[in-house]
């Protein structure tokens, strides 16, 4: 194997680190364009701006803290997580298709267990337990508490 094949744990903090780092200074940019406002009249603008930024300083102490914990012989192999990988993208998919068809609960609930099934470690009944926890939350809070003008159930 090459070096290229060799990664360390903390090789992915910094991956992360940059991550949110990039997304933190798009979401800022594109908040720009927008009105911000101040503190006492926020403007559309005002949130995405602030919520990046901060992403950029999580990011950035996310990556420094990677650097500062790094031990210089300690490199291994680590196959990627294909499994959590794959069922983050087809919870994402399945909450877009149970969001037109299905409704907000099914949509949720549906987004939780396929999530929580890349973890290795979740059975499918701690997965069905969170999933449904989840459904009363999304219920209690989005419909009930904000009235989110989704509906809760949708045939069709």
């Amino acid at each position: 194997m090459t070096m290229r094949n060799f990664i360390n744990k903390y090789n992915k903090d910094y991956y992360g680190g940059g991550l949110m780092m990039l997304l933190g200074l798009g979401a800022a940019v594109q908040g720009k364009t927008y009105n911000i406002g101040s503190l006492n009249r926020m403007g559309p603008g005002f949130f995405p701006v602030t919520l990046g930024v901060l992403l950029v300083l999580v990011g950035a102490m996310i990556a420094i803290g990677a650097k500062a914990a790094t031990p210089e012989a300690e490199e291994k192999y680590i196959a990627p997580e294909w499994r959590g990988w794959i069922c983050i993208v087809l919870s994402i998919l399945a909450f877009l298709v149970l969001g037109v068809y299905g409704g907000l609960l099914p949509a949720t609930i549906a987004i939780v267990f396929i999530s929580a099934m890349g973890d290795r470690n979740n059975s499918l009944k701690s997965a069905l337990l969170l999933s449904l926890g989840m459904g009363v939350i999304c219920i209690i809070v989005f419909w009930w508490a904000l009235k989110l003008q989704f509906p809760l159930f949708q045939w069709g």
